[in-house]
């Protein structure tokens, strides 16, 4: 009988095409999956919590496959380390029960994205560096004003094949520590290139180039158009998982 196994994941996303395995470049997802049949010879599909564009960062990525191979947990936890390559870390191996699913499970997914407030040659890429001033407050008048549930068809890809738009917010908040600008925001599920293309529009917001009272306008549009520039994928982390 084949284990349910979850795998809690680490990546720096900046060399990836994102999590999902595609055929124009690397993916995590190929990764981990290649890494499993090097370990176990058991031809493996992961599915993950979160399917991650392309330069997004992971530090607690949720994945589950299920494994024909008698090899430990723990075995597996060392081994994944020992081959995988060093922008991906497993920081937990569990068995658990067959009716989990690292996706239809979660309960709530958790980004933050990073701005710099200075030049820095080492957070280049870890983050959106901006050399200007941005009103907080603003930003957080708008981050509350999407708590609860939405539609952000107006924030999601065009290409996106989805069911419905809505999305249950649970924390969008603004905060700064140290030398960095930092959202975060929790709900129950995030639409294709959701968090960056909301990022770019509260940026805008507070730099001035859009007013708080245009941003319902936006929500109500339905238009991707209408809303900002998504903000570079090298600032996003996904953070945890809650099931």
């Amino acid at each position: 009988m084949k284990r349910n196994i979850k795998l809690i994941v680490e990546y720096d996303g900046t060399d990836f095409v994102g999590w999902q395995r595609q055929p124009n470049g690397r993916s995590v997802q190929e990764e981990i999956e290649n890494a499993i049949l090097k370990i176990t010879q058991d031809q493996t599909q992961l599915t993950g919590a979160g399917r991650t564009d392309s330069g997004v960062h992971a530090r607690g990525q949720v994945a589950n496959f299920f494994l024909s191979s008698l090899i430990t947990e723990k075995e597996i936890h060392r081994s994944l380390n020992g081959v995988l390559p060093e922008d991906i870390v497993v920081h937990s191996v569990e068995n658990v029960d067959e009716q989990f699913s690292a996706r239809h499970s979660a309960k709530e997914r958790e980004y933050q994205y990073f701005i710099s407030k200075r030049l820095s040659a080492i957070d280049r890429k870890y983050c959106w560096q901006l050399g200007y001033t941005l009103d907080i407050a603003k930003m957080n008048e708008i981050a509350s004003s999407i708590l609860g549930i939405h539609d952000f068809q107006s924030f999601s890809k065009t290409d996106t094949e989805v069911d419905h738009f809505r999305s249950h917010i649970f924390e969008s908040v603004w905060y700064e520590k140290e030398d960095k600008l930092i959202y975060r925001v929790r709900a129950n599920r995030f639409l294709y290139g959701m968090v960056r293309a909301l990022v770019g529009t509260m940026v805008n917001v507070g730099r001035g180039f859009t007013q708080v009272n245009e941003f319902q306008e936006i929500i109500n549009s339905k238009n991707r158009s209408k809303a900002g520039q998504a903000a570079p994928s090298k600032g996003l982390f996904f953070e945890r998982v809650i099931y």
